[in-house]
């Protein structure tokens, strides 16, 4: 792991067709408070890998992904986070490659990253806890199962707030 002090660690994200991103992204922006959204939407696959060596992970990422293809996803329904909502999904391709690069970087992760898999895209957090139930049952009242495309993976260096984009890691065709 980073030292204290050392590089700010690095996240993977899933990198979604622009369809799904779009319609993700504008509920996201719609619902997440605008003085913390210092995001676009995303579907994170891990939250702290070591900020040391990016160069590495990309090259363990490169490696992974060769000849594996686009993994499909189901948006399956929603979740209430508390102070918040999120949109959950079903995605075993995803899963898989998942847990492929858990197990390259075991000694790496974090007791965060070593949790189970649970995809999903936040679209509000950190709002009060009525304002999230209002939303989950709006949101849950409209709510049909839908397709997301993932892209290729994506590589981001944490600062604190907004994340610096490291590079974009495609499946195969």
């Amino acid at each position: 792991m980073t030292a204290p002090g050392g590089p700010a660690p690095l996240i993977l994200t899933l990198g979604m067709d622009g369809d799904s991103f779009a319609r993700l992204d504008a509920l996201r922006r719609a619902h997440f408070p605008p003085e913390r959204n210092f995001l676009p939407a995303h579907l994170t696959l891990f939250h702290h890998l070591p900020g040391d060596d990016p160069a590495g992970i990309a090259a363990g990422l490169r490696e992974a992904l060769a000849g594996r293809s686009r993994p499909l996803l189901r948006a399956t329904g929603l979740r209430f986070l508390g102070k918040g909502v999120a949109y959950g999904f079903d995605a075993p391709a995803l899963a898989e490659v998942r847990a492929a690069l858990a197990a390259r970087w075991a000694a790496h992760l974090t007791p965060q990253d070593r949790q189970p898999f649970r995809p999903h895209v936040t679209v509000q957090n950190k709002a009060a806890p009525a304002e999230a139930r209002a939303l989950l049952e709006r949101l849950a009242a409209g709510f049909e199962p839908f397709g997301v495309v993932g892209e290729s993976l994506l590589l981001w260096r944490y600062l604190g707030g907004p994340w610096q984009p490291l590079g974009e890691f495609p499946f195969a065709e």
